[in-house]
């Protein structure tokens, strides 16, 4: 992690390359793309999968029910809002009918990505969800078995945690499980000494 921030005119540029990317199929039926939100300069970046249709309407990061309850757990668990942390997707356009990036998407949007997590520079990222949390980690294994843990990862603390839209499919667990996810990645955030698996020992 670098020491000084980029500035702002980088991170517009990037955003203006996003608006009219069309190295993909995505492009094609997207109403808007979804670049992401939030503070450019946030300590504390989240990453989840793709926008849907509601994203893909208002061109902004989880506002339908999944992005309500995120910013919930956000004020209740770590006292952030949407402004004050950076919210992004692994694609910033939406799949046809919400189904998975497909490799040849993925690799055409990675780009952007990286370059959001370089130029934001954020201490923690939190990964929401199966897709985006074993895409960063380069893992096959399951999100249920990622969690729990901080992992050292490119300088970062990444921090996966189940997708919203898991916690409101499943109940009481799964709600407790993202708030101690998110309660870590809070705790890095500021500092606290917290025991890192290297990312490298989970990555296949």
């Amino acid at each position: 992690m670098s020491t000084d921030r980029q500035p702002a005119g980088a991170f517009e540029e990037l955003r203006a390359a996003a608006l009219s990317c069309t190295a993909c199929r995505l492009c094609e039926q997207r109403t808007q793309v979804v670049f992401g939100m939030g503070d450019p300069r946030a300590d504390l970046m989240f990453v989840g999968e793709g926008p849907g249709a509601e994203e893909d309407a208002r061109g902004l990061p989880f506002v339908g029910r999944s992005g309500k309850l995120l910013d919930r757990l956000m004020a209740e668990e770590m006292g952030l809002t949407r402004e004050s942390a950076y919210i992004a997707n692994v694609v910033k356009c939406r799949p046809p009918e919400n189904r998975d990036p497909r490799p040849d998407e993925i690799a055409a949007c990675r780009p952007f990505l990286e370059q959001q997590i370089e130029l934001i520079d954020p201490k923690v990222l939190v990964t929401l969800g199966n897709f985006a949390s074993k895409l960063l980690l380069g893992t096959t294994t399951g999100i249920t078995r990622l969690r729990g843990r901080a992992y050292a990862w490119g300088g970062r603390v990444l921090v996966p945690t189940l997708h919203p839209a898991a916690v409101l499919r499943g109940g009481g667990d799964a709600m407790a499980n993202v708030r101690a996810d998110l309660v870590r990645a809070k705790a890095v955030a500021a500092g606290a000494d917290i025991e890192l698996v290297d990312a490298a020992a989970v990555a296949r």
